[in-house]
């Protein structure tokens, strides 16, 4: 192992190692050619098998038999995403979802009964959150839990046909018992989303009384995963199936919570709840490394084309064109994945400490939101661009890259939509996490904008330490070479965010009452892009830190170049902003473009040793394109 891979296995090296060694059994085939059955027959037996090497224990807690390794659990479905992503997201489901709810909104009794069975997979479980009529909104939700307190039991009920629970993993084929979320009813009042225990199968596997069920049918990808849908017609469940740790309900129907505010529980407890995004953020990171390994490898092995002069056709990587399809790519991949890394251990930290301090739970949540957002966007153009880097080669299903293409589609749309997750983010940068301002309306977000603005949040974290001392220790400069001063970069990534935040918040002040979705949806592109530079700032803050701890010479500078080439080719996509802002002349933009090529050429025979140090286990890399 060299010491690129050394510093990319980071704190969770060892169980990396493990996974890598573990997956390249047999059992963990590729599905190429196979009918949907009989890949969620597949994803169903490497699951089990999964399950029977003990590893979904991690992050569960000890005294249930788990080992309490939250940041190891993380890593594991990342490491997961490797392979066949439909085993991640049937791993995730039963594990992180499923699973993590039964944990994080249970209490004891709930502990007691099922996380065994769900460690072991001997209960297979669905997590139905998401409705046909709401996605994103699940404040909104129309299923409903009503009380009775003369049975002492909850009528779960869907209303309507925009309200059954729709895109649910397990749910067409596996799952016995889902977590159901619904809007409590109790002594004629809602108390809001919570979730809820129902049984939507026997043993047997037929549907449980009241409970209807159908298949999604096939997907465009993700087709070993049986994505169900479900409807509740007066399904009655004992009281003590309220996943209570937020809220209960007496014998007699009084409701209690250890948090007054409807509003803020409800955020509280889908806090709790973001392993599954950041895990999500991680795999696509996987599958992103897995699509470069394949194109760049092919690329030093293509030909094409004659230089003058010389016989053999020239190797299709010693293309510039070809180098800027890959490697700025490749540069942002490295970024992601140590930014990755610093959230992981963020919510390690945070999880593993007992009651979350609620501005860190608040700012996790937001750098979680971000982070998935680009990791998976990126994941979309990176695997596309890998697959045109391939030509028609990359289109053939035995060569991995469409099946790539087509899993990973989806990422951008669950656990939370981009779009959506990204504004989640400029909300934690507009509002300080004040107690009163717990939801993502227009309303909410102009006013108290108007209001106060506080700036953006800098986190205290050790990156940031990092960045610190290197700002501090520069002198400031503005020669020939200050495209490559570090220092220059990070203050460059600060200052757009500030700016971009600043007039966030003066174009969101002329909100009223009378006005306000107006003037928030006028407002939106700017309030996007305030989320995606924040996050483009906290990415570069993980690779400065990364380069800074690396503690191999040649390493560090072939690490530190790979650093210069994401901000530089970041600074070039987003060209236009810096020189309608005067924050580049128009010759040092120029320069800009100039250094992306350069970068590119020197990094050229470093390629294939940067794909090589993701360590994919060689038999996720069988495509006939590289191995032949």
């Amino acid at each position: 192992m060299n010491s690129l891979t050394d510093v990319l296995d980071g704190r969770w090296g060892d169980i990396r190692r493990d996974i890598r060694a573990q997956v390249a059994d047999a059992k963990f085939r590729e599905p190429v050619g196979l009918g949907v059955e009989e890949h969620r027959a597949q994803v169903l037996e490497q699951l089990h098998e999964l399950a029977r090497t003990g590893r979904p224990r991690l992050g569960f807690p000890e005294e249930y038999g788990g080992s309490g390794d939250i940041g190891g659990s993380v890593v594991s479905f990342e490491m997961l995403g490797l392979g066949d992503l439909s085993l991640m997201v049937k791993a995730g489901v039963q594990w992180g979802l499923f699973g993590g709810a039964v944990e994080l909104l249970g209490t004891r009794e709930h502990h007691e009964r099922y996380l065994r069975p769900i460690m072991d997979l001997d209960l297979p479980g669905c997590f139905a959150m998401t409705e046909s009529g709401h996605g994103s909104d699940v404040q909104h939700l129309r299923t409903t839990a009503t009380y009775d307190p003369d049975a002492r039991e909850f009528v779960v009920e869907t209303p309507d046909a925009a309200a059954r629970k729709d895109y649910i993993g397990n749910a067409a084929r596996d799952g016995r018992l889902a977590v159901v979320f619904a809007q409590l009813v109790t002594q004629g009042e809602s108390r809001g989303v919570h979730a809820f225990l129902v049984p939507v199968r026997d043993e047997d596997g037929n549907a449980m009384p009241g409970v209807r069920v159908e298949d999604c049918g096939p997907k465009a990808g993700l087709n070993g995963v049986d994505n169900g849908r479900l409807w509740f017609d007066h399904v009655r469940i004992p009281r003590t199936s309220l996943l209570n740790r937020y809220g209960d309900v007496a014998e007699d129907g009084t409701y209690s919570s250890p948090i007054e505010s409807d509003g803020r529980r409800f955020f509280t407890m889908l806090g709790t709840l973001v392993r599954g995004r950041i895990s999500v953020a991680g795999s696509a990171g996987s599958a992103t490394k897995r699509a470069l390994t394949i194109a760049v490898r092919y690329g030093e092995k293509r030909r094409q084309f004659h230089r003058p002069g010389v016989a053999e056709e020239v190797v299709v990587l010693d293309y510039l064109g070809h180098q800027r399809k890959l490697l700025p790519a490749l540069a942002t991949t490295y970024a992601l994945h140590f930014a990755q890394e610093e959230l992981v251990a963020a919510l390690h930290e945070l999880q593993s400490g007992g009651e979350a301090d609620e501005i860190r739970q608040r700012e996790l949540e937001s750098r979680a939101a971000g982070l998935k957002a680009v990791s998976t966007w990126h994941a979309t153009s990176t695997i596309q661009a890998a697959r045109e880097a391939c030509g028609g080669a990359g289109y053939l299903a035995e060569n991995i890259l469409p099946a790539l293409k087509a899993d990973t589609d989806v990422f951008t749309t669950f656990e939370g939509d981009n779009t959506v997750l990204l504004q989640l983010v400029a909300k934690g940068l507009l509002t300080s996490y004040k107690d009163h301002f717990q939801d993502l309306s227009p309303l909410a977000t102009a006013r108290f904008v108007a209001e106060q603005f506080v700036g953006a949040v800098i986190e205290r974290t050790a990156a940031r330490k990092v960045v610190e001392r290197i700002i501090d220790a520069s002198p400031g400069r503005d020669d020939d070479d200050v495209l490559f001063d570090r220092a220059w970069q990070l203050k460059l990534f600060e200052d757009r965010e500030a700016h971009v935040l600043d007039g966030v918040a003066r174009r969101l002040r002329q909100a009223t009452a009378e006005n306000a979705f107006e003037v928030f949806n006028d407002a939106q592109d700017h309030v996007l892009r305030a989320g995606r530079v924040h996050v483009d700032r906290i990415v570069l803050e993980a690779f400065v830190a990364a380069v800074d701890r690396c503690e191999d010479g040649e390493t560090r500078d072939l690490l530190s170049r790979v650093c210069d080439l994401y901000v530089l080719a970041n600074i070039e996509a987003d060209r236009a902003w810096f020189l309608e802002h005067g924050r580049l002349t128009s010759p040092r933009a120029k320069a800009v473009v100039a250094s992306v090529n350069d970068l590119c050429r020197e990094l050229r025979p470093h390629a294939r040793e940067l794909v090589d140090a993701f360590a994919l286990p060689e038999q996720f890399l069988s495509a006939p394109i590289i191995s032949e």
